[in-house]
């Protein structure tokens, strides 16, 4: 499985991703510039994506804890989900992602 991820200079990156591991994860073991403070325990905002447009309304519905945490977030947009509440899974696979402003190191 992969992920594609467009960084914040407008490079693609596509990662082998592991079923169960959080994008967060899979981002930063790939060494992506993506801050995440807290590692995965939705207690910030610093791993904030955009997901492509085709690929969101697939997601699970992010819950109140995330969209709290979203509020926290620089440039928030419709598509914003942050990384850490996203676990990878078969029907993921091929997602396109753009790392957000304000989550680099």
């Amino acid at each position: 499985m992969f992920i594609n991820v467009t960084d914040r200079a407008g490079d693609r990156h596509t990662l082998e991703a592991l079923e169960g591991f959080r994008i967060m994860e899979i981002i930063r073991d790939w060494g992506l510039d993506i801050k995440a403070e807290c590692g995965g325990a939705c207690a910030c905002a610093t791993c904030h994506v955009y997901v492509d447009e085709d690929w969101a309304p697939k997601l699970v519905e992010p819950t109140d804890e995330e969209v709290d945490k979203l509020d926290e977030a620089f440039d928030v947009a419709g598509n914003s989900r942050l990384s850490c509440q996203i676990l990878m899974r078969p029907e993921f696979d091929g997602i396109e992602l753009k790392l957000a402003p304000g989550s680099e190191r």
